[in-house]
């Protein structure tokens, strides 16, 4: 697979979003204009975001940009995960089939639930007292 231009894709995670950039390019990948050795200290971060070129096999042969905002670490990384999935759906169709097949096409669509009045947390309760 031969991708002349930039391919572009947003990807979503918790309360995270990302935009993502693909150009073909010796695998560096920046977020938010810093390395992401920088932006994302912990190794299994990083291992999230390698996911979809790995699974393609085609890792080391995409520079990657992303900006991302919003949620955490974790929320982050997975928006940007679905962010490269979906670029590379987009410059090449057949690697549509492998993608979706790892589930890397399908946002996750776990939140935080909401906190309700009255009470404590979203489940949590004060303690009920009979007396």
């Amino acid at each position: 697979m031969e991708l002349t231009s930039r391919a572009y894709a947003t990807g979503r995670r918790k309360c995270s979003v990302a935009r993502v950039w693909l150009q073909p390019g010796e695998g560096k990948i920046e977020v938010n204009s810093r390395p992401v050795d920088d932006f994302f200290p912990r190794p299994t971060l990083k291992m999230v975001l390698a996911q979809p070129l790995k699974v393609v096999g085609m890792e080391g042969k995409f520079n990657v940009m992303a900006t991302v905002s919003g949620g955490g670490a974790s929320g982050q990384a997975g928006a940007i995960r679905l962010g490269i999935a979906r670029a590379l759906v987009q410059a090449d169709g057949a690697l549509r089939t492998p993608l979706k097949k790892a589930g890397l096409l399908t946002r996750d669509p776990r939140v935080k639930e909401r906190k309700k009045y009255g009470q404590k947390g979203a489940r949590a309760r004060f303690q009920f007292s009979k007396r």
